[in-house]
């Protein structure tokens, strides 16, 4: 019987592998697949960005409106120049708004404050801020700019732009609140688009809950005729 003389290539015929062709071809294809990836990233990318910004904004144009809401809501009946009769201390302006409301704040002591929130220009631009002062009766030739605010709170960014308006008892609304010898029962929060003007829907109105001094309320709640049939009564009611 002959023996078959062995031969290298026959081996080699049936082992798996890539050609130098195919190879070339895979790497261009890889190189094509990820060069539409880098494209399809970097136009996506951008978009995404700006939609995290945004999102963002609206966030914290959010958290902002509810602090201002809550601000609004405490607005104490303070006199400016500790006499009742000239008004409250309250301005109120289309762009920003000043009054007085019980110290808040982990650090803050126990008594008033006056607040003050109005646009203000930083390093990243245009941005309603929140600032306050310590209380203290106003001198009468003195006026509300020659206060000392401090610890400022960014509220809200652009593009998003907050102005005020203020309506009282006969509920007409009005751009300015100044002067008055009450306090506004409501101020609407209106909230723009800057590029557009369109007012977004998380705009809100604040009701301001103390519209009278306290002198005010005690002498009118002795005056009320169940209170006087109580005395009259003799059952020992108290004004």
């Amino acid at each position: 019987m002959k023996k078959r003389r062995w031969l290298p290539w026959r081996d080699r015929r049936g082992r798996s592998g890539f050609t130098l062709i195919e190879t070339l071809i895979a790497t261009l294809l890889m190189a094509i697949i990820l060069g539409a990836l880098a494209t399809l990233t970097a136009q996506w990318l951008p978009n995404w960005n700006r939609g995290f910004a945004r999102l963002q904004r609206a966030e914290l144009s959010g958290r902002g409106l509810e602090r201002i809401v809550a601000d609004l809501a405490a607005a104490q009946f303070i006199p400016a120049y500790g006499d009742a009769k000239g008004g409250p201390l309250f301005d109120g302006g289309e762009l920003s708004v000043t009054f007085v409301r019980s110290s808040l704040g982990p650090n803050a002591r126990l008594g008033l404050e006056i607040v003050r929130i109005a646009d203000a220009a930083d390093a990243r631009g245009l941005a309603v801020v929140r600032m306050r002062a310590p209380f203290a009766p106003l001198a009468p030739e003195a006026g509300l700019d020659r206060l000392a605010f401090a610890d400022p709170t960014v509220l809200m960014r652009a593009p998003y732009r907050l102005t005020f308006a203020y309506a009282g008892a006969e509920h007409a609304w009005r751009d300015t609140w100044r002067g008055q010898t009450e306090l506004p029962r409501q101020v609407r929060l209106t909230i723009r688009d800057a590029a557009t003007s369109r007012a977004l829907t998380i705009s809100t109105t604040a009701a301001v809950h103390i519209n009278a001094p306290a002198e005010s309320v005690r002498l009118k709640n002795a005056a009320t005729p169940a209170t006087k049939n109580a005395q009259d009564r003799g059952d020992g009611a108290k004004p």
